[in-house]
């Protein structure tokens, strides 16, 4: 019972403390006279990742490495297979050719580029200078071409108005944004205990745990936020949102971690679920370019495949005979 509350006691404080978190930072760097286009790039996409990255964080220095890792491979793997494909059983989503030329293949970029990294077993600091070297160079290029853009311009303006960028009121913010770190840092904590007591409880290793229930547990805003967006018809934020989602949490996350403390790659994520991201990241990319929008049909498939890959996960099928899996 006290393993069930630490757990659910996480998710629903990662839950709404990111939430809160990212509106607080939206409002303030609104305030201060930050450009739109710069809190959309920047501000938004970091506080959406703040659950993940204290997750990470936390585990690393904990010497849990496997629910780091674990964590941003899984989250990748549920972006694109549950949230794409549960947003596209409620409504057709659109593929926007030039966004996909630009995001997808920045996508492919750095999931291709984690995976040579995690080829040597370790992750070290030289890597995570090298990944945010890669984020600040791709934030700066979509800086460029989105200031050309009218359409990208609008979107922004759109999701900050959601945001709630335009509250004035300085103890409003500073309540927002010190209350969704709090709930944050607090929520990771007790995830990250739960999770590792979880692990020990069912005899598999914490890198199944950060794969699957973490991985999971910190996708849930993007599920809620892809859920609502196709409910509303708001489709052209979903598949931007995820895309955008998969490159921090490589580039950003494994980035600040690896600084922070150099991160081994346990040997399962390496022999399977690794390459299981880099192939999906790039069949979906793949898929996406080919067609005009991703309806049901292709939703439905992502959707079993997702569940297939988690029964994989604790039937041991992806163990590669990496014996304690099962």
């Amino acid at each position: 019972m006290i393993l069930f509350l630490k757990v659910a006691g996480g998710l629903i404080l990662l839950y709404f403390g990111g939430e809160f978190l990212v509106r607080g930072a939206v409002a303030l760097a609104d305030r201060l006279g930050v450009s739109h286009l710069l809190i959309g790039l920047t501000v938004v996409a970091a506080g959406t990742s703040a659950p993940e990255l204290v997750v990470c964080l936390i585990a690393a220095l904990q010497g849990e490495p496997g629910i780091a890792v674990g964590n941003v491979v899984g989250s990748n793997l549920a972006n694109i297979l549950l949230i794409m494909g549960a947003a596209g059983v409620i409504c057709a989503i659109p593929t926007n050719r030039q966004a996909l030329y630009r995001d997808g293949l920045a996508t492919i970029f750095a999931t291709v580029l984690f995976a040579v990294i995690c080829m040597s077993g370790i992750i070290g600091r030289a890597d995570g200078v090298l990944m945010l070297l890669c984020l600040v160079a791709y934030l700066s290029f979509c800086y460029r071409a989105d200031r050309r853009s009218k359409a990208a311009q609008a979107t922004i303006e759109a999701e900050i108005e959601e945001l709630g960028g335009h509250e004035t009121r300085g103890w409003v913010m500073a309540a927002k944004l010190l209350g969704g770190l709090a709930a944050v840092l607090i929520g990771s904590e007790l995830l990250v205990d739960g999770a590792r007591e979880t692990a020990r409880l069912a005899g598999v290793g914490p890198e199944i745990i950060g794969l699957s229930m973490v991985a999971l547990g910190t996708s849930l805003p993007e599920l809620a936020t892809g859920i609502a967006a196709a409910r509303q018809k708001h489709t052209d934020l979903v598949l931007g949102n995820v895309l955008g989602s998969n490159i921090f949490n490589v580039l950003a996350i494994m980035g600040v971690v690896a600084l922070a403390k150099p991160l081994a790659v346990p040997e399962r994520i390496a022999a399977f679920d690794l390459w299981a991201m880099v192939a999906v990241t790039i069949v979906f990319v793949g898929i996406a370019l080919a067609v005009r929008r991703i309806g049901r049909g292709i939703a439905v498939a992502f959707l079993l495949l997702y569940g297939s890959y988690v029964f994989a996960l604790f039937a041991g099928m992806s163990a590669l005979g990496h014996g304690h899996a099962g």
